[in-house]
């Protein structure tokens, strides 16, 4: 795949980049990623994935746009209020970058629908708002083997993380799965909806920005020497302390996907 002229220019601060270059602006145009959530996070990832020439991309919502949800998804407008998000969102984008093909998929992801759709895509990004499609679709991509890029926003934090338990890391470990980190949901109402507890709308463009420099990681395959990513670990944002902190976690062997008393399906070896 070769870019256009017209790509060339658009793109020409990325390419001059030695981590990116003409090889990694290729492998973005021949890219197709899965958003899952038109929503705050959603929203700058969407924008800065077709900004960077990300060639399709999926989104997933089966929500419209209300007038409470403007002061962070910023993808969408005033004008747009009662509009299926998928399509308030794959028009901005085309005004963003013409060269990337929208794929709208006005549904809500659950365990029956998950693989199929994963399965389709190169690299997924997780910006829902439920435990319930958390599990799904990491379990998902656990076994079509995508990466997955998860983020999660609270009233004055977030947390972020890459997966890729399909994979073994440099000490020859599997990497840890989305329950290795969070082996069971919170029981249901214990955690605050965005309605209930808030959410500044800022801290949501920084999640979102961030899932997108991730994913776009995963895609042209790293950045070069010293590129660490977040596989494996677990970067927490405190925005009232304007703290950014990283934890590492690790492989769980008691985890149902990939642990030692996985089914045989389920957890066929990480490649090395």
């Amino acid at each position: 795949m070769t870019l256009s002229s017209e790509e060339v220019e658009r793109y020409a601060r990325q390419i001059v980049l030695r981590g990116v270059g003409g090889p990694g602006q290729n492998k973005l145009k021949a890219a197709r990623a899965l958003v899952v959530g038109a929503g705050g996070l959603g929203s700058p990832a969407l924008q800065y994935l077709a900004g960077a020439g990300v060639g399709t991309l999926g989104i997933v919502d089966d929500d419209e746009v209300a007038l409470s949800n403007l002061h962070r998804q910023i993808i969408h407008g005033t004008g747009d209020i009662g509009r299926p998000k998928t399509e308030s969102a794959a028009a901005a984008i085309q005004r963003i970058n013409p060269h990337v093909a929208v794929e709208p998929l006005a549904v809500r992801l659950d365990a029956a629908n998950a693989r199929p759709m994963v399965s389709r895509f190169d690299v997924v990004l997780d910006g829902s708002d439920n435990f319930a499609t958390r599990y799904a679709l990491s379990d998902a991509c656990f076994h079509e083997r995508r990466p997955l890029v998860s983020a999660a926003l609270g009233e004055f934090d977030g947390t972020l993380t890459t997966l890729k338990p399909y994979e073994k890391g440099a000490d020859g470990r599997p990497n840890p799965t989305y329950r290795c980190l969070f082996p069971d949901p919170p029981e249901p109402g214990t955690i605050p909806t965005c309605a209930e507890a808030g959410v500044l709308g800022a801290l949501g463009g920084v999640l979102g920005s961030l899932m997108a420099l991730e994913a776009i990681r995963a895609i042209v395959g790293g950045f070069g020497d010293g590129d660490e990513g977040l596989i494996g670990r677990l970067l927490m944002i405190d925005s009232r302390a304007m703290r950014f902190e990283t934890l590492r976690y690790a492989w769980d062997p008691d985890n149902p996907l990939s642990g030692i008393r996985a089914p045989a399906e389920a957890s066929a070896a990480p490649d090395a």
